[in-house]
């Protein structure tokens, strides 16, 4: 690179720039000619050009972009189960974090394109949410992690979140609560609203009446479950279990519970929902239901490599996975405990 910046009479810079193809660089049509006459009088060359006579079979690498990684362990975890699979068909994994800039993103397809070693693309999102996918990536073989599109174009892994709000709330009604309370999560978002009607259909299966009086929208933190949950406890009737759309405000409500002095679990029973580490340190330890990201991420990568070598004939669909009920110490069946405030 410093012979073809020194052959051009331009800086690294420039030429790093020119021979990566990056997008929205300030450079006139005539230093880019003149960067690339340097480069192939020269012969220099990029690994990622040397990569363009590669053969389709020869392909081993998945591109995994994703818009954050950083702060929830969800993604971390998804891109661990797509790493695994793809490791164990001799491929590897390169993670691109996109913050959801349109330019960043814009770039990394064009980089994406250019390599010859990428087998396909898992475009993921750290919640569940509908995107707009960016262009480039309409003729490459594409799966999309925890996010859909309307229409449908491609395949989407999805956690079963009705399922789940629907298990957690089962798992309740099995241990004879039949006054549960949900402190829901923000009420716009695709997870909070499947999570709603898992509950809901819970309760109608159980023949139990749907008491809005019990039901709380929080924001996926511990003051607001703690908060909710100390609201819920002042009611004339409160109730015997409390399900939490997390995690993080399960422990929030069992912090509401320590104050109050009530017992968990034989005065209220409390159940988290996603199963974070953190989960299995709470005192009780906190019952809850797994989130599958582990499971999305090696069913991504699974569908990946069978879609890169025979695309389906029929539409793209969504594939559910869905999560278990774990059991711990927060939850336990109320003819065993007893109620007074």
């Amino acid at each position: 690179m410093t012979d073809v910046a020194r052959l051009a009479g331009v800086s690294q810079s420039s030429v790093s720039l020119v021979l990566n193809g990056m997008t929205g660089a300030r450079l006139s049509l005539e230093t880019k000619e003149r960067v690339l006459d340097a480069a192939r009088r020269i012969g220099y060359e990029l690994p990622a050009i040397r990569r363009e006579a590669a053969r389709t079979e020869e392909r081993r690498m998945i591109a995994y972009m994703v818009d954050e990684i950083s702060t929830s362990p969800h993604p971390v975890v998804s891109l661990d189960g797509a790493r695994d699979f793809a490791f164990g068909r001799g491929m590897l994994i390169s993670t691109y974090v996109t913050r959801s800039n349109p330019e960043l993103e814009a770039a990394t397809v064009e980089a994406i394109r250019r390599d010859r070693s990428v087998l396909g693309v898992i475009y993921s999102t750290i919640f569940t949410r509908r995107v707009s996918l960016p262009a480039g990536l309409e003729d490459l073989p594409t799966v999309l992690l925890n996010c859909y599109t309307k229409p449908r174009w491609h395949l989407s892994v999805l956690p079963n979140e009705v399922q789940g709000g629907q298990q957690a709330a089962e798992h309740l009604i099995a241990l004879g609560h039949r006054r549960i309370a949900f402190i829901n999560g923000e009420p716009w978002m695709d997870a909070a609203i499947d999570r709603m009607r898992g509950y809901e259909r819970a309760l109608a299966s159980a023949g139990i009446e749907l008491d809005t009086e019990l039901i709380r929208n929080g924001d996926w933190l511990p003051l607001r479950g703690y908060q909710h949950a100390m609201d819920l406890m002042s009611l004339r009737c409160p109730p015997s279990a409390i399900l939490c759309g997390n995690d993080l405000m399960a422990i929030g409500a069992l912090e509401a519970a320590r104050e109050l002095g009530i017992e968990v679990p034989r005065q209220l029973s409390i159940m988290g929902y996603d199963d974070q580490e953190l989960a299995r340190y709470t005192h009780p330890s906190l019952s809850t239901l797994v989130l599958p990201s582990y499971e999305m991420g090696s069913r991504a990568a699974e569908s990946l490599i069978a879609l890169s070598s025979s695309p389906p004939a029929d539409k793209p669909r969504v594939l559910l996975v869905e999560g278990e009920v774990v059991k711990r110490g927060s939850t336990m069946e109320k003819s065993k405990s007893f109620v007074s405030f």
